[in-house]
């Protein structure tokens, strides 16, 4: 019995050192992270800065996490659902990535919750996309998004337009899918809350070239036109809507005054100078964190090889980068027992993002600023926003009540309607 005793205790000593000896392995030997960015088609331009962004947290972290040296694996998507699970699958599937970021388009995101579902031994960090339905919709206990949502990124643009422009009734343009659907969401319910008027509500296809039926089909009768047009998009409709001498006051969409479009060829987009607009950061905000972070992107990248001012979609993969540094650092490297230590440290940590300070609700989806801006002209002739107010601790149901907010129904081509109270 004594001898049976002895037995079990060396081989439980065994199993013990083993399983110890292989959590101390893991944690030495290189983490193979994937990243999913839209190379291709009408948000190339954005995917590229989401990648800077992801490569200037890196530098700062010499490439390493929780002391392990990273392998970067970098897959090409399309802004499709099915070029983002295609992607997620390779890196998964036959990369063998432990973590993957990504994606950075709305429907994508959709996607890419559903996929992470089957593959509970990989934790998935949000790039940029920002469509509601992701994270509000039966999230995922291994999906974490650590951007706010585009209905998020109107917070404050609703009334500051009614308040401090005197817009009464406006009509809205928008890519037809998810992430614009949330953008106009989160306008819409607050616009209308102040007594706005939404006149008409005009969607094209990502990737639309000609915009000369829309253009002509914009109503007269409103104070202005709010664009939910990003990329590629966002600039052949100003190229065409100033050949087609277009006067309107516009909205921007926070794609329509991101860097990726105030910083493309041509005088076009000028047109979108004093334009007001809403979203995750503002280019000019004087805070000392922000003009650490835009200083560390511009060292990064030679200024041909990158934006004045980093993009959303790069501070959004920064971000998420960073939440991946800090929470690899806390666990030591080690992702042993199904990552539980990590992710429970992602769902728990307030990361002090360049942007402001940014925590999860429990359906792992970010809490953070947003900031009302206006398009400016700079000294030296760029563009840029200028931040004119923000909105603190904004949370995914927009300050309104969890149970009024489910009775507005999902962001879609006609949802929220236009009321004076939701």
């Amino acid at each position: 019995m004594k001898q049976l005793l002895l037995s079990s205790l060396s081989v439980l000593a065994l199993l013990t050192a083993t399983s110890t000896d292989v959590s101390a392995q893991n944690a030495a030997s290189p983490l193979k992270v994937g990243v999913l960015a839209t190379l291709e088609g009408t948000y190339t331009a954005l995917g590229e800065d989401g990648v800077r962004g992801i490569k200037t947290a890196l530098a700062a972290a010499g490439n390493k996490a929780g002391g392990r040296e990273i392998e970067l694996v970098i897959q090409s998507t399309d802004a499709s659902p099915d070029s983002a699970l295609r992607g997620a699958r390779k890196l998964v599937e036959q990369d063998g990535v432990e973590i993957v970021i990504g994606p950075l388009s709305g429907s994508e995101g959709i996607a890419i919750r559903d996929y992470s579902k089957t593959q509970p031994k990989v934790t998935f960090i949000n790039g940029s996309s920002a469509a509601m339905e992701t994270t509000y919709v039966e999230p995922s206990e291994n999906f974490f998004r650590f951007n706010t949502d585009g209905a998020q990124w109107s917070a404050g643009l609703g009334s500051y337009i009614y308040n401090e422009k005197g817009y009464r009734k406006i009509a809205t343009v928008g890519e037809d899918y998810s992430f614009v659907y949330t953008q106009v969401f989160g306008l819409v319910t607050e616009f209308c809350a102040a007594g706005g008027q939404v006149a008409e509500r005009l969607w094209v296809p990502l990737g639309t070239k000609d915009f000369g039926s829309i253009i002509a089909a914009l109503p007269v009768d409103v104070d202005a036109i709010y664009l939910g047009l990003g990329g590629g998009d966002a600039v052949n409709f100003l190229n065409q809507y100033q050949q087609a001498g277009g006067e309107a006051r516009l909205i921007g969409g926070s794609l329509m005054v991101d860097g990726t479009v105030l910083s493309s060829e041509g005088s076009a987009k000028r047109t979108l100078i004093a334009t007001p607009s809403a979203g995750p950061q503002a280019d000019s905000w004087d805070n000392q964190a922000w003009k650490d972070y835009v200083k560390a992107y511009q060292n990064a990248f030679s200024p041909d090889k990158r934006f004045p001012t980093p993009s959303l979609l790069a501070t959004s993969y920064y971000n998420a980068t960073n939440a991946m540094l800090q929470c690899m650092g806390t666990v030591n490297g080690n992702l042993s027992d199904g990552h539980a230590a990590f992710r429970k440290c992602l769902s728990t940590l307030t990361l002090k993002a360049p942007n402001g300070d940014i925590t999860l609700d429990k359906n792992r989806q970010a809490i953070g600023a947003n900031f009302i801006s206006e398009v400016v002209e700079n000294s030296d002739g760029t563009l840029s926003t200028k931040m004119v107010k923000m909105v603190e601790k904004v949370n995914e149901t927009l300050g309104i009540d969890p149970v009024a907010f489910a009775k507005i129904g999902l962001p879609s081509r006609d949802t929220p309607a236009c009321k004076p109270s939701y």
